[in-house]
């Protein structure tokens, strides 16, 4: 039995400041996906998603291409 993913940040996308480019689902498919008008969606639904530590690169890099800084990723130490 594989023991369960842990995050080591949170993944905050602000739905005020996005406008819906979606460069972010596709470099973060595992943890986001599209609404019916484009807009990210923690793949559970919400805002905030957990980021485990084998795609933490891959969310920063969603963080720093973001075109409107509508991207946050938070750690333990904020």
């Amino acid at each position: 039995m594989n023991a369960p993913t842990r995050a080591v940040s949170v993944l905050h996308v602000d739905w005020t400041r996005c406008d819906a480019r979606g460069s972010c689902t596709e470099l973060l498919p595992e943890l986001l996906r599209t609404d019916p008008w484009g807009y990210p969606l923690a793949a559970g639904g919400g805002s905030d998603v957990g980021v485990p530590a084998h795609l933490e690169a891959a969310a920063r890099d969603a963080v720093g291409l973001c075109p409107v800084l509508a991207l946050r990723l938070i750690t333990p130490a904020d």
